[in-house]
């Protein structure tokens, strides 16, 4: 065997096995180190290392009426349902790439009228008995009609031997991840949501309640400074204090109950119903919600995999390597395998019989020579890309580890300020009570009253304001740990289901 003959077998076998294993260019992902801390600056260091617990940590407010909201809210939510067609997209695109390795198998056929028509000689008899040839003028055609009948298969398949189709397939599955962490995103935050809005409307509730008493005790307050004005044992300016004191806690009134029928249009924006859906059902009086002892925060390694932004930070950083392996593997020739066989009757019967049978196969190749650095420059893209979701990644536990510090500062400073506004509204109601004793038996001046009016209605406003701090706070570390939804969603079922989608008459143009 010749040198060429020997080097053109070598190089037959060596396609041939990478063909059959396969291979791949580009950088394979390996999922990144992220520094953090050992522990957190700000949790208790009785809590130890032990990791949340968070598992439908809502309930641990003991409110009925959270819960059901939040159960409606993950099924109704819009965008819940908008995180839950990415996800179907995903899936099918992912489907797609994957198809792209196999072979492809196409069947055709055809039917053909054909005419054609031929030339003939006509014979003539001469005088003496021989025979003479006409052409030319005197030549005339013969035609025929006949059909055509052709049935065959085409076949290809691309060898992908430096894994362009492979890294696509890669990247599919790593954006099909990555659409499912994001639906988690989203009900972490849905849910994070609702329950910060409820307990707010409950807040204010309460707090428009406290300003409706205030205003009815400081309208006591005035119709008595009017009638000692009237006696003479007081001023005009007593009098108009004490109704201006009034007029204010009223507009405070106003002013909070705006701010409550805005929380719950939020919260029946958020379960996707109509921003007036939740106005009966929420207005019966309810406390606001305590929360209980702060959850475990466990170490900051734990919200590399509990929170589903970094989650998915990290499966985009993924899909971005893919990427650039595909972008590459352009750089090098690419290798299919085509065939085709067919069949050929002039009747239809004869397909599967006496037809005729022709096929092709072979292999052809494509090799990039010259493109003006368009596919480098394509690699180029494809690796700043990639660094664009590494920062993106960092950033993102980050943003992690601020939030749950923030939170954990944010919770400890509202409980503490929650014991004190507690007894200082205690101490408040005893002055304002010694102080009204007082001015009746005309033993203080009246500016002392209204002062110590004023006092306990701040101290009770900064107090109600501070529960639903508190409540917040906790909601916030919740979230900041990754809390949200434990439980399965399905994402399989579409919104809009069409119907008649087969071959049917057109009705618009």
């Amino acid at each position: 065997m010749s040198s060429i003959g020997r080097f053109g077998s070598a190089f037959s076998a060596v396609w041939l096995c990478a063909a059959l294993v396969g291979c791949a260019v580009g950088p394979d992902y390996k999922t990144p180190d992220m520094a953090v801390p050992a522990s957190w600056a700000n949790a208790a260091k009785s809590a130890g290392p032990q990791p949340a617990q968070l598992a439908d940590w809502w309930t641990s407010f003991g409110d009925a009426t959270l819960s059901e909201l939040i159960e409606e809210a993950v099924r109704k939510n819009l965008d819940v349902a908008s995180a839950k067609a990415k996800i179907r997209e995903a899936r099918a695109t992912r489907r797609e790439k994957f198809g792209a390795l196999a072979p492809t198998l196409e069947a055709t056929a055809s039917a053909t009228a054909n005419r054609s028509a031929s030339g003939t000689m006509v014979s003539t008899q001469g005088s003496s008995g021989g025979t003479q040839a006409v052409s030319g003028a005197n030549q005339s055609a013969a035609a025929s009609n006949y059909s055509l009948f052709q049935g065959g298969f085409d076949a290809s398949w691309e060898l992908d031997i430096f894994g362009a189709n492979y890294r696509s397939a890669e990247a599919a599955t790593y954006s099909l991840q990555a659409a499912q962490e994001d639906l988690n995103d989203t009900l972490l935050t849905l849910i994070g949501d609702v329950a910060k809005y409820y307990v707010q409307a409950r807040g204010y509730a309460a707090r428009a309640a406290l300003a409706r008493q205030t205003a009815e005790a400081y309208r006591d307050t005035a119709v008595l400074a009017r009638r000692k004005f009237e006696a003479g044992t007081t001023s005009a300016a007593d009098a108009a204090k004490a109704e201006g004191q009034t007029y204010s806690a009223e507009a405070d009134v106003a002013s909070l109950d705006a701010s409550y029928s805005e929380a719950v249009h939020r919260l029946g924006v958020l379960l996707g119903d109509g921003p007036e859906a939740l106005v009966s059902r929420l207005s019966a009086k309810a406390a606001i919600p305590v929360p209980p002892a702060s959850p475990r925060a466990g170490v900051p390694a734990d919200i590399l995999q509990s929170r589903p932004d970094v989650r998915k930070a990290e499966r985009q950083l993924a899909e971005a390597t893919a990427k650039i392996g595909k972008a590459e593997a352009a750089l090098y020739p690419s290798v299919s395998l085509t065939g085709n066989i067919s069949t050929t009757g002039l009747q239809l019967g004869e397909l599967a019989k006496s037809s005729s049978i022709g096929f092709a196969i072979g292999p052809s190749l494509s090799l990039p020579l010259f493109n003006g650095g368009q596919l480098r420059a394509e690699v180029e893209v494809a690796e700043a890309q990639r660094d664009q979701y590494f920062v993106a990644l960092r950033s993102t536990v980050l943003t992690a580890l601020e939030d749950v510090e923030n939170a954990l500062v944010s919770l400890a400073q509202d409980r503490r300020r929650l014991d004190k506004l507690t007894a200082s509204s205690r101490s408040y109601a005893d002055a304002y009570e010694l102080s009204r004793a007082l001015y009746t038996a005309g033993g203080q001046s009246f500016l002392d009253v209204l002062d110590a009016e004023r006092s306990l209605y701040t101290a009770r406003d900064s107090l109600l304001q501070t529960q639903v701090s508190a409540a917040t706070s906790y909601i916030s570390l919740c979230k900041a740990l990754g809390g949200g939804w434990n439980r399965p969603v399905d994402s399989s079922r579409p919104e809009i289901v069409d119907t008649h989608t087969g071959p049917h008459l057109r009705t618009r143009y």
